[in-house]
């Protein structure tokens, strides 16, 4: 079979955009195979070739040219690979549409992105399935707020990442603007307990449905959460590969990966993280399209592990190609 093309969609409509160009132009230079690029705008209109090029070179594209879907020769690609960040492309709608094209993509399906994007029903499904996640509760935008937990607590987007709209609250008074922010960019809200003396580990898991795990490393950070600046700037984290735990602990968090994973039905990739408190483990969430640079923890977990950022690349193509 000749060398497979790849289309890389980059951008998107959601607060993550710069976030996938930052992802995209590691894949770019680390991508085995051919590879052409399209970037989504803000305005969710796209850019293709030399205008997606100067996109991806400025860091952002605020407007598109051409109207969705475009006008692409879809036949020239054997795999499309949706490195788009949050909505609009980590929740199973541009899956969706490569799934009407038929067309193979990297990563989860529709249901499992939707399922894996909504904080509230992932975690819904973890803990029936008896993995242990925080304390939590959900709300609809409009609705009276009821906390049966006590402050502190985070308030959170239920659909988003990369820490966006996300706040600590230390006492009720500050409840109704935490709420506030976080509705600014979903109808729903989840409020989860806030664990004191957490440790933040985070696992790779590469495969279809039936995974294989990276060794476990470990966040670190001065800030009050890992939120999207300590996330982003250099020298505000530190990435721990492998993460200074017992062996007990390491494969404790392996194995409940996995087990989410196959349980909510992903394919091809997800990172998953975890907190440690008090010698207990916990899944905070599940990302399914994780940032991607050379210097992000999914890649730099997995080349730990014995496999270069190219070659985890390559596997991916070859797992949507499957």
């Amino acid at each position: 079979m000749a060398e497979p093309t790849v289309l890389l969609l980059a951008g998107g409509q959601s607060p993550e955009h710069e976030v996938s160009l930052l992802s995209a132009e590691g894949v770019l230079r680390h991508m085995p195979f051919p590879t052409e690029l399209a970037v989504i705008a803000k305005d969710g209109r796209w850019l293709l070739g030399e205008e997606a090029e100067a996109a991806l070179k400025a860091g952002v594209a605020p407007l598109g040219r051409l109207p969705f879907p475009p006008s692409l020769d879809w036949d020239r690609y054997q795999v499309v690979f949706p490195l788009l960040h949050g909505r609009f492309g980590e929740d199973g709608t541009v899956q969706g549409f490569l799934e009407l094209l038929g067309k193979p993509y990297v990563g989860a399906g529709v249901a499992a992105s939707a399922l894996c994007m909504d904080k509230d029903l992932s975690k819904r499904v973890l803990a029936q399935a008896g993995i242990p996640v925080v304390p939590w509760v959900a709300l609809y935008r409009g609705e009276r707020p009821f906390i049966p937990f006590e402050p502190p607590f985070f308030v959170k987007p239920a659909n988003t990442g990369s820490s966006i709209g996300i706040t600590r609250v230390e006492d009720y008074a500050h409840l109704e603007a935490a709420l506030a922010e976080a509705f600014r960019h979903d109808v729903k809200a989840v409020v989860e307990k806030a664990l004191e003396g957490v440790r933040e580990l985070e696992v790779g898991v590469l495969g279809n449905i039936l995974g294989e795990a990276s060794p476990v490393g470990e966040v670190r950070y001065q800030a009050p959460f890992y939120d999207y600046e300590t996330k982003y700037t250099p020298g505000r984290a530190e990435l721990l590969i492998p993460a200074p735990i017992d062996p007990g602990t390491q494969e404790t968090v392996q194995e409940l990966a996995l087990k989410a994973y196959r349980l909510l039905g992903i394919r091809g990739m997800a990172r998953v993280d975890f907190f440690l408190a008090d010698g207990e483990l916990y899944l905070n969430e599940v990302n399914t399209i994780p940032g991607f640079t050379p210097t992000s923890m999914y890649p730099r977990l997995f080349a730990a592990g014995g496999l270069p950022y190219p070659e985890l690349l390559r596997r991916l193509v070859e797992l949507a190609l499957a």
